[in-house]
């Protein structure tokens, strides 16, 4: 029998019991201080707003705004600049300006037809080469053409040829525009999450001549400021993951409590935003230790045993449970207890559709034991069903809609526990990025064939033809995220964003063909960077 004692598999926590001990440095500048000068920032940035004489300078703001990581901070003023640039008909022929405002409008579900990349083109349909004697022009057509939607060769074409340009000129390109280049080259703009796209951009606007110092200070202090409340919660969402391992035991699972919070912090990381982003974190975490438990710790039978319990989830059905796991169990009835008074506290949803996804989480796992069990590898297709299933992006997305409660649009619980494309796509990307990173290392005996072993299998091709069809695959995924901008109405726009944020986690965890969250080393600067080190004021 399994054992809560078991010696766990996984790298250790690059983090462990950092964050509980971690006193950060008290700043020049009181958090009073810092709270006042950035109110009087955001005060001279409306003004920069109201300000702004022509599109263009619109759209470098509302870009810089973006970049630099407090978008939040000027919702109302990038609609209302957008809204009007959207309104008139542009009639600049400068590669940047038009790439500029088709990628801003496209992001925000504002209609821009590719069409207006035919004035460079030639009569026989090619991009111009003219057009590669402007690197910065070409960088943002480039990132532009990642707003893609089906049906759209002709921004496919105008990716290849921007790549292969911007590959062939970048050992000549000047620093700031060399490392963008760079940046956009191994995950172009429209794929990067915004704060991550924050840090990498403060110094380079800085060294732009063009740069407006008061978006800087308030980026900076902004970042700060935020940084100094992410720190708190990661103290006390690593105090309660102390307690939660020690009452539970199972010790073969992944220690991955600051990992799961900073998935919730791609969903959520506004001030305003502390409720959902800790529950969000802890039921992300009990996702961990649920799958670890199927993977690694329990037999199909003790697996087996614990989903019929989860599946009644009440008090008596601990009798079900293998000893090792009834303490498990029972914490799961008390957190999920301790969550539905918090949401119905702060006016929330309640727990139910939470539970009902849980439940379902856990028919998944099952599946795969058992088709484990019997070496049973499914097709293709069921493979990815269930894998997308099983990855815990549907569920996570409800647990969102869930958490956020009226703060978003109305319908938007609805909206969600209807699985639509958005959060389908947000479900494929993750798990065939995963399946592509599990198949970059050696296969574990307790692992179910993934979806590359399925489609070698299936299709009777080699590892490499599976990867590019995967590769592929995903592309389409991506122009389903894009396309949903515009598919379902500007007031559930907001929801369709959070649901992007998740996605736009993916290349962060499984990009380069790693499983940054399972072998977490991978991700020790970022988290480093995004809660522990300070902005240089």
């Amino acid at each position: 029998m399994a054992s809560g004692s078991m010696v766990s598999v996984f790298q250790p926590s690059a983090w462990s019991e950092f964050f509980s001990r971690y006193e950060r440095k008290p700043p020049k500048r009181s958090g009073e201080w810092m709270k006042i000068r950035i109110g009087k920032l955001k005060e001279d940035v409306q003004m920069l707003f109201k300000n702004c004489s022509n599109s263009l300078e619109r759209m470098n703001l509302v870009d810089a705004v973006q970049r630099l990581g407090i978008e939040h901070l000027f919702e109302i003023q990038i609609e209302t600049a957008l809204s009007d640039i959207h309104e008139n008909e542009p009639s600049s022929s400068n590669l940047h300006e038009v790439a500029l405002r088709f990628r801003l409008l496209r992001e925000h579900g504002l209609w821009v037809s590719p069409d207006v990349f035919k004035k460079f083109k030639g009569e026989d349909g090619t991009f111009n080469e003219y057009i590669t004697n402007d690197p910065k022009g070409l960088l943002c057509l480039y990132n532009a053409s990642y707003m893609l939607t089906h049906g759209e060769p002709e921004l496919e074409e105008a990716t290849s040829f921007a790549r292969h340009h911007l590959k062939s000129m970048a050992p000549s390109l000047r620093s700031p525009l060399a490392e963008q280049v760079k940046r956009a080259l191994h995950v172009p703009l429209p794929r990067t999450y915004r704060r991550l796209e924050a840090l990498s951009y403060m110094p380079e606007y800085e060294q732009e001549a063009e740069h407006n110092p008061i978006l800087l200070e308030l980026a900076k202090l902004e970042f700060n400021l935020l940084q100094a409340v992410h720190l708190k919660e990661l103290k006390a969402i690593s105090e309660w993951y102390s307690d939660l391992k020690g009452y539970v035991g199972l010790s073969f699972a992944r220690d991955r409590v600051v990992e799961c919070y900073l998935w919730g912090y791609f969903l959520f990381y506004e001030e305003e935003h502390a409720l959902p982003r800790m529950i969000f974190a802890k039921l992300f975490f009990l996702h961990i230790l649920l799958d670890d438990t199927n993977d690694v710790g329990a037999t199909l039978e003790e697996y087996g045993k614990l989903d019929a319990a989860i599946q009644r989830w009440e008090e008596s059905a601990v009798s079900l449970v293998p000893g090792y796991l009834k303490k498990f169990y029972n914490k799961l009835l008390i957190c999920f207890k301790e969550f539905d008074d918090e949401l119905r506290l702060n006016g929330r949803y309640s727990i139910d559709h939470i539970k009902k996804e849980f439940q379902q989480l856990s028919s998944c796992y099952l599946q795969e034991a058992e088709w484990l069990h019997k070496n049973h590898k499914p097709r293709f297709e069921d493979r990815l069903h269930l894998g997308a299933m099983s990855i815990g992006a549907i569920e996570l997305c409800v647990y969102a809609m869930v958490c956020m409660g009226d703060e978003m649009p109305e319908g938007a619980l609805e909206w969600v526990l209807g699985y639509p494309d958005v959060v389908m796509a947000c479900a494929r990307i993750g798990r065939l990025m995963n399946d592509l990173a599990a198949s970059s290392k050696p296969r574990n005996n307790r692992d179910v064939a993934n979806c590359v072993e399925c489609y070698a299998s299936e299709h009777k091709v080699t590892e490499e033809v599976a990867f590019a069809a995967i590769d592929s695959m995903i592309e389409d995924e991506w122009k389903t995220t894009n396309q949903a901008r515009f598919k379902h109405g500007h007031d559930l726009l907001p929801a369709v964003q959070r649901v992007i944020n998740f996605t736009l986690s993916g290349p962060v965890y499984y990009g380069d063909r790693k499983d940054a969250f399972t072998f977490s080393s991978h991700l020790e600067d970022i988290i480093k960077s995004l809660f522990v080190n300070p902005i240089p004021i």
